[in-house]
């Protein structure tokens, strides 16, 4: 049986306040940069330019901010966060306060390896496809080979996730992606693009969406390695086809830009657009202030961050641990974790794709 971490159990008691009116997150996001060395057609965030990135202390002075307002689980994504040449430094701060995990697109992950790991919970690493469909998705050749590469690497070290977008250009691959976990032995989380206005619009059809939903369901029902709860899929598909809609609570999720600010409502309606300097602000108060009505009923995405916390019964141990437990720590428990590992310079070159 997995252990159970500490901050798991702090993040059940977090939640169950909230059924008694207070709302603090519980789950958050941190992009640390939008730069990026692939040009995925379905992602706004590589076209937009980066302003200073923040230092080591501001980075801390997040954690800090988040800390202090019960969230319990943070994750790293981007951009490409292995472009910072201090991400080791930043994910040990954030591994010594909350269940920490980073998604990478896995180019650079073979040479990083041994700067995150120690520092990472879980590690997710992006396949869009099979070979060339990958490739042409991500917009660098290569791009496959490198990141089965890194996952090749990483297995062994971490905790490690594929993590797949269902476009409409690889619909048909989605089962061969969760074939791939399963012979990889590691787990698969989807999720389904969504059409920001800043990028190439790649949402699936919903008509021809639908039987994809509906294998995964049944993927996962028959024991397949995904993240994604069985609930997951039935309310995607109840709420999109059926006209049964599930209540969002965008307020259990907090996601902090490149430059500290807090977007709300949310990561999808602002397109990671923040406001606020996330240590300017005292996070409880103003979750319990802000008008959360408008977006409960939203339903336009199906972002497993906002949707599964947003399904969890709190109260039910049987649902938490479908989903967190038997789907994660499974492969936690698995994973062998070394004690000493060398850590690569922080002066490392950081190599770009070949054309």
């Amino acid at each position: 049986m997995a252990v159970i971490k500490p901050v798991v159990l702090r993040s059940v008691n977090r939640a169950l306040r909230n059924l008694g009116g207070e709302k603090s997150p519980v789950i958050a996001g941190h992009k640390l940069l939008y730069r990026c060395n692939l040009e995925c057609k379905m992602c706004p965030f590589w076209r937009r330019e980066d302003e200073e990135l923040l230092q080591l202390a501001d980075e801390v002075r997040i954690m800090e901010s988040l800390a202090r307002a019960g969230v319990s689980f943070l994750g790293f994504e981007g951009g490409e966060p292995l472009l910072r040449r201090d991400v080791g430094e930043i994910l040990r701060e954030a591994h010594a306060r909350f269940h920490t995990s980073l998604v990478t697109n896995g180019w650079l992950l073979e040479h990083r390896l041994g700067e995150i790991a120690p520092h990472l919970d879980l590690l997710f690493v992006s396949l869009d496809g099979i070979g060339e469909t990958h490739d042409r998705l991500r917009g660098i050749p290569r791009s496959y080979e490198r990141a089965v590469r890194g996952i090749r690497s990483s297995r062994s070290e971490v905790p490690t996730f594929i993590s797949h977008t269902v476009t409409r250009d690889n619909l048909d691959h989605a089962e061969k992606i969760v074939e791939l976990a399963e012979q990889l032995d590691i787990g698969v989380t989807v999720q389904i693009a969504y059409d920001y206005q800043t990028a190439d619009p790649m949402s699936p059809q919903r008509g021809r969406l639908r039987p994809t939903i509906e294998r995964l369901r049944d993927l996962r029902k028959s024991g397949a390695p995904l993240m994604e709860s069985v609930d997951y899929f039935d309310a995607i598909l109840n709420s999109w086809y059926e006209g049964k809609g599930w209540r969002c609570k965008p307020w259990l999720t907090i996601n902090i830009d490149p430059s500290g600010r807090i977007v709300l409502p949310c990561y999808v309606l602002q397109e990671y657009q923040g406001q606020l300097p996330v240590w300017d602000v005292d996070i409880r108060k103003l979750w319990n202030s802000f008008d959360w009505a408008p977006y409960e009923s939203c339903n336009k995405c199906a972002l497993a961050c906002y949707l599964e916390p947003s399904l969890f019964r709190w109260t039910d141990f049987s649902s938490l641990r479908d989903r967190v437990f038997d789907a994660a720590f499974h492969y936690m428990e698995r994973t062998p974790r070394r004690s000493s590992r060398p850590e690569s310079s922080r002066l490392i070159q950081i190599e770009t794709p070949a054309a």
